[in-house]
């Protein structure tokens, strides 16, 4: 169901953080709340047209992302997904090998950062790679980096706050050199731009439902067959004993709806989104002095804009914004609230100072060519008013 259009203009510039549930999707998990409750591990047909329903998710998942059924496991989202990648990956060489070592970049989402920080307290060691001014990771040091312990390799498809397309192949590669098990963070990537984890050459991959329209506490994670994999808690033998616990049916059953529907529109939505991007940053430029478009010269994602405006704090934009009817962000949801510079341009290379000034602008699929020139007829107000009260000068 899309957003109430009947009440004060509301609108709605923030799809990175989450989306809305789509028609289709809602119309697909409502029964499951109630006619079919059913336990899918039981034997009675109660238990086993939930476990088609799990099947035929299963299913469509696979083929957003060119995988096999088989190998896409059910979690409660991209976070968790990180988690049992990671995690499991390395618990699973350790029984093997010695390798101790993991691989990842100064970008990477809080859910893989907070897991190596995590894991260095375990013992790990873990090597950082930095980026280049464009948001891309540096092949060449993430190759330095590389050693004879490597265990995983942990590089987002897409970065949350940018939208820069990370050179999947060139590391999946590299990782493949070593023997090391590459994981992807792909929860910025699925549903709106191809994925071919074959193409890719990856190992594991995360997704999550809410980036693309499916219900928010289910995600999912692509295991190659035949990558060494643990789980990380204990308990039943569902998802092949890898993600124990009695399944989330609703939201497997949403998630695989909003994987079939956004297979079938991505070609045209891609399209439509990344034009209504590039002229809300021309629009922006045009109009405002002192902006910088993060990530612009490199490969992104076509709903994402990182912009950075200059004397005036990215949080002070956001919420002025807010009070006009517009949800934009200062930087990535996870994130929000630290009141410091993103992590991300700085690690771009971007001065503290500078960084403050970033806003995030993510389109959807709900988003219309009038709503960008609404937010462009705003924004000079708004960034003239800030500055006159900044003490940034």
């Amino acid at each position: 169901m899309a957003p109430d259009k009947n009440r004060q203009r509301r609108i709605y510039f923030d799809h990175n953080a989450t989306t809305y549930l789509r028609q289709e999707v809602v119309d697909l998990m409502l029964p499951y709340f109630r006619e079919r409750f059913g336990n899918a591990s039981s034997l009675h047909f109660f238990g086993q047209e939930n476990r088609d329903a799990i099947d035929s998710a299963r299913a469509h998942v696979a083929s957003l992302i060119n995988a096999e059924p088989e190998e896409v496991i059910f979690t409660s989202g991209g976070t968790e997904s990180d988690n049992l990648a990671i995690r499991g990956a390395l618990r699973a060489r350790r029984r093997i090998s010695p390798a101790n070592h993991i691989v990842t970049s100064l970008i990477e989402h809080p859910a893989v950062l907070k897991t190596c920080r995590d894991l260095e307290e375990e013992g790990c060691r873990v090597s950082y790679v930095p980026c280049d001014r464009n948001g891309v990771v540096r092949l060449d040091l993430l190759e330095e980096a590389m050693a004879s312990d490597t265990a995983v390799v942990s590089v987002m498809l897409a970065n949350n706050e940018t939208g820069v397309i990370q050179p999947i192949r060139e590391i999946s590669a590299l990782a493949r050199s070593r023997g090391a098990t590459f994981h992807v963070d792909a929860v910025q990537g699925a549903g709106k731009i191809p994925v071919d984890v074959d193409d890719l050459g990856v190992d594991l991959l995360s997704i999550s439902a809410h980036k693309f329209y499916g219900p928010k506490g289910i995600g999912a994670l692509y295991v190659r067959r035949g990558t060494a994999l643990e789980p990380v808690y204990t308990g039943g033998s569902h998802e092949c004993g890898l993600r124990p616990g009695t399944e989330n049916i609703p939201g497997i059953v949403g998630l695989g709806e909003a994987a079939r529907v956004s297979k079938e529109d991505l070609p045209r939505e891609m399209e439509r989104i990344g034009r209504l991007r590039d002229r809300l940053e021309r629009g922006a430029l045009a109009r405002v002095d002192g902006i910088v478009v993060a990530g612009a010269s490199a490969p992104r994602v076509p709903n994402t804009s990182s912009m950075i405006v200059a004397r005036v704090e990215g949080e002070a934009i956001t919420l002025r914004f807010s009070m006009l009817g517009f949800a934009i962000s200062s930087g990535s949801a996870c994130s929000s609230g630290a009141n410091e510079p993103s992590y991300i341009l700085t690690a771009m290379g971007f001065d503290p100072g500078i960084a403050q000034g970033g806003i995030r602008v993510s389109l959807g699929i709900v988003n219309t060519d009038e709503e960008v020139d609404a937010f462009l007829e705003t924004f000079p107000q708004v960034v003239s008013r800030l500055r006159e009260l900044s003490p940034l000068k």
